[in-house]
Formats: C-alpha cells, sequence, structure tokens
C-alpha cells in the first residue's frame, strides 16, 4: 500500500470538501455579513459541531479504530460485524438520548458559552434545529472508523462534502424565501447531516459492514469489545477536544467583545482547516489503522518509521503553509469574503486572527499527526493529561493576550496551546523509545527554512503590488491575482528544495 498516494487521494477529496467548504462561507458572508444574526448562527452551530468532535468523530474514532483493527487482524470478519453492530447501537442511541436533551435544554447552553450574544432567540433556534446533526454524525465517524479499517478512504474523506453543498443550495435558494434568512443556514445542517448518513450506506454494505440495529439501547452493552471501546472513550474526551473546548470559551469571551467578534474569529478559523484537514486529517486518518496495524504485529520498527514519515510530511508542508497564510492573510481574507455585507473593517478584522492562528499551525497539524501514536497503543491517559494542562495554559494565555490583542489573542492562545500539545506527546514518544528519528533531520529542517523564508519573502512582495480591498467588485481579477501569487510561492518554495536536493521519492512509502 502506497501511503504517500493514498495521502494524495484523500487530501483530493479534503481538497474538494474545503473548496466547497469556503464557497459557502464566501456565500455566507456576501449574505448576511459579520454581524448579530452571523454571530447567533455560528453559536447555534458550535454546540453540536463541539459534541460532534467530542463523542463521535474525536474521542470515538481514537478508541474505536485501534480495537476494531485488533479485532480484524486477531478475530476475524464475523467477530469485527459483531462489534460494529454492537458499537454503533450503543453510539446512536446514545446520541439520539444528547440529543433530545441539546433541545429541551438549547437556551441554557446558548446562556452558558455566549451570554453577551445579542440575537439569543435567533441562536436557540437554530442550535435546536441542528441538534440532530450530533446522532447524524455519530453514525458517519462509524462507518467512517469501519471504512478507513477496511482501506476504503474516499467515501470517508468525500462526506462533508455534502454538508457545504447543502448550506450552499440553502445560501443561494432558500434563505430569500425565510422571514429570517439566516434560519435557512441551520435548515441545510440538518439535510446535510441526513446526506452525509446516506452516503455511508453502500459502501459499508459492499464490504459487509453495514450495522444492524436493536430497538434496545441497551443491546450489545454488555458486548467486552464495547466496554472497552467506552472505557477509553471517556479520557479521549479530554485529549482529543482540549482545542475545541478552549474554542467554545474563547467563543464565550469573544460574545463580550466588539459585535461580530464571534465572525472574525470563525472566518479565521475557516481558513486554518483548509491546511489542518489537508494534511492533518488526512495523515491522522491513514496513520491511526496503519500504526494500529504494526502495533498488533508487534512491529515497532515499522511503527516508528511510520511516525518518521508523517512527521516529516507535516514539516514539509505545514511550516510553508504556515508562512504563506500569515504573510497573504489580508489577500487571502478579501479574496474569499469580501463581498456585499462583508465589509472592509470585517476583512481586516478577521485578518488579524488568521495571522495570529498561523503562529501555532505547525503545532496544530503536529498534535493530529502525534497523537495517533498514542491511540494506536490504546493509551489514552498520556493524551488526556497533556491536553488538561494545555487547556489550562491556553487559557492563561488568554487572560495574558486578549486584553491587549482582542480576538487575535484567542486566536494565538489556541495555536501556541497546540503547540504545547505537539511538544508535550513528541516529549512522551521519545522517552518510551516509541519514535526514533532518523538520521538526517537538522539538515531536513534547514533546508525547509531556507525555502520558507524565500517563499515568505516572494509572498510578501507580492502582496504589496495590489490594492486587494479595493478590487471588491473585481471578483475574478482578485482571485486570479491570489492565485498567481500561490502559485508563484509554491514554484519558489518547490524550487527552492529541489535545488537542495529535495526529491518526490524521498516522501514515498509502502506499508506493510
Amino acid at each position: 500500500m502506497n501511503l504517500l498516494k493514498t495521502l494524495t487521494a484523500i487530501s483530493s477529496m479534503t481538497m474538494l470538501s474545503r473548496i466547497t467548504g469556503l464557497l459557502r462561507e464566501t456565500l455566507i458572508a456576501r449574505a448576511f455579513g459579520a454581524g448579530g444574526m452571523t454571530d447567533a448562527y455560528i453559536v447555534a452551530f458550535r454546540i453540536p459541531n463541539l459534541l460532534r468532535r467530542l463523542f463521535a468523530e474525536g474521542a470515538f474514532s481514537q478508541a474505536f479504530v485501534p480495537i476494531l483493527a485488533e479485532y480484524k487482524n486477531k478475530q476475524g470478519p464475523e467477530a469485527s460485524k459483531k462489534l460494529v453492530d454492537h458499537v454503533a447501537n450503543t453510539l446512536v442511541w446514545a446520541t439520539l438520548i444528547v440529543t433530545i436533551i441539546g433541545i429541551i435544554a438549547s437556551p441554557l447552553f446558548i446562556y452558558l458559552i455566549a451570554s453577551g450574544l445579542e440575537e439569543f432567540d435567533a441562536a436557540v433556534w437554530m442550535t435546536r434545529v441542528m441538534f440532530p446533526y450530533i446522532t447524524f454524525m455519530a453514525f458517519v465517524a462509524m462507518a467512517g472508523g469501519v471504512l478507513n479499517t477496511w482501506r476504503e478512504f474516499k467515501i470517508p474523506a468525500f462526506t462533508p462534502v455534502l454538508l457545504n453543498i447543502s448550506s450552499i443550495l440553502a445560501s443561494l435558494f432558500l434563505q430569500q424565501h425565510l422571514a429570517q434568512p439566516i434560519y435557512a443556514m441551520a435548515i441545510a445542517v440538518f439535510v446535510g447531516g441526513v446526506l452525509q448518513v446516506a452516503i455511508q450506506v453502500p459502501a459499508l454494505v459492499r464490504i459487509g459492514m453495514l450495522p444492524s440495529l436493536s430497538w434496545n439501547p441497551l443491546a450489545g452493552m454488555g458486548d467486552p469489545g464495547v466496554r472497552r471501546v467506552l472505557k477509553k472513550m471517556g479520557p479521549a474526551v479530554f485529549a482529543v477536544s482540549a482545542a475545541q473546548i478552549s474554542l467554545m470559551i474563547n467563543t464565550s469571551i469573544a460574545s463580550r467583545l466588539a459585535e461580530g467578534s464571534i465572525s472574525w474569529l470563525s472566518y479565521a478559523d475557516r481558513l486554518m482547516e483548509f491546511p489542518t484537514a489537508l494534511l492533518g486529517v488526512a495523515l491522522g486518518t491513514i496513520l491511526l489503522p496503519r500504526l494500529s496495524k504494526a502495533k498488533a504485529d508487534d512491529d515497532p520498527q515499522e511503527y516508528s518509521d511510520l511516525l518518521d514519515w508523517g512527521l516529516r510530511l507535516t514539516f514539509l508542508l505545514a511550516l510553508p503553509a504556515a508562512v504563506g497564510m500569515a504573510v497573504l492573510a489580508e489577500p487571502l481574507i478579501a479574496t474569499l469574503f469580501h463581498y456585499g455585507a462583508f465589509t472592509d473593517e470585517a476583512a481586516a478584522q478577521s485578518a488579524r486572527p488568521l495571522m495570529a492562528y498561523c503562529a501555532g499551525l505547525l503545532g496544530i497539524i503536529l498534535v493530529k499527526t502525534l497523537a495517533p501514536a498514542f491511540y494506536a497503543q490504546q493509551d489514552i491517559r498520556t493524551p488526556v493529561r497533556i491536553a488538561i494542562g494545555v487547556l489550562i495554559a491556553t487559557q492563561l494565555m488568554n487572560l495574558l493576550f486578549v486584553p491587549y490583542l482582542q480576538v487575535s489573542g484567542l486566536a494565538l492562545s489556541i495555536g501556541l496551546g497546540a503547540c504545547l500539545n505537539a511538544g508535550f506527546l513528541y516529549a512522551g514518544l521519545r522517552k518510551r523509545n516509541i519514535y526514533r528519528p532518523k538520521p538526517g533531520w537538522t539538515l531536513f529542517c534547514v533546508k525547509l527554512v531556507v525555502g520558507c523564508a524565500l517563499m515568505g519573502a516572494a509572498a510578501w512582495f507580492g502582496a504589496q503590488q495590489i490594492d486587494w480591498m479595493g478590487l471588491q467588485h473585481h471578483a475574478v481579477l482578485r482571485a486570479g491575482a491570489l492565485l498567481l501569487l500561490i502559485g508563484l510561492c509554491a514554484a519558489v518554495y518547490f524550487g527552492a528544495l529541489l535545488a537542495m536536493g529535495f526529491r518526490l521519492r524521498d516522501f514515498k512509502r509502502i506499508a506493510r
């Protein structure tokens, strides 16, 4: 199995997801700007989205995939199918109960995370519409874990596109028919969740792993595999979601800053998700099942080599992404969002937290590469301890940065917190001799720094030649200029690396 080829395939699907996601955000910015109603929608969506990441995609996947890989490799398909049935039944019923509670308690949730929100009632209404998204995504996360374990990566990577398409259609056609147009976006999230569930079914049928659900919520709770997953899920909630919890706290803080602060932070966050998903999420998706197999096969050398490959790719691509996005923050925000109701001030204010986020982009992606090394070992406690410490450190940094940097301070705290998280994860792997770096890292990093410096200089010079805000009514011209500038930066960076001896074949890897 060529891991570089697989990574490219997953990243291509993820690229489609992020491009449609950016189109979705562009249309939302054009239609609704960065005011109180947009803040209400963002807050409303963050509640079910946080719970999705806590209990479905995040903690569940990290606990479930290593155990499922163990069943597949050691006990065979029949035992694996039984585990999938029982785990799916438990997960769906649990999230369904959480959804019912969430719909009833939505006003309390909104008050707790954004008490300073002006459009409180609108946020409550949208939260109630979107809460079932948790249940939909719980099934999707389970299906993704199964498909990834069976080396079926494309459907899970493509699935988020359906939410984006639903939101795009709602922003173009549905919102103009509603008394409160922003409500169309909440309805789109519900519909997108249904579509994401539907696309999993044929893929699961094809590999013989479509779960059989029971009307009994307790069916399967006696399964030892289910108990193992649940036991590891508890601490994993903290381990994989420290950044999300910090983001939720930051939302509460931002609701007390200037109106639009939540939106400014959100638009910057959307751009940060682009490289994070293309590299970090894609690498994590590949590494976790492969590391789990290496662990099951008792092959520590393969385990370490996989990590080394993942870390080199992370540095190779995350460093230039951080430099480029920091230098081109205003051109990026202006080109993608500066239309219609999205004002000059909103564009300028959104660019600042994006630059602050870039200080921690490498750390954010490294966490997604390093954390699977612990989960594949079925070690949840170490990442938990690190995550709790980082969460505290992030909030202490908020006390230091926010009074001076306002919303940019919130982004900087999350980025630097991720760097701390990555540093402690790396130290833990080295201390236990799980990861042994291959020779040549020092020279490798020196070459990357040279390439990034040259690229950053080219990006800065090119950005100064254009009045990005002044081209608001020339969308095609502005987008073309940005694409040319990004192409120039890529040519400078990879050209410099080629001149210094880098070759694509050096990053190819065939997994055993």
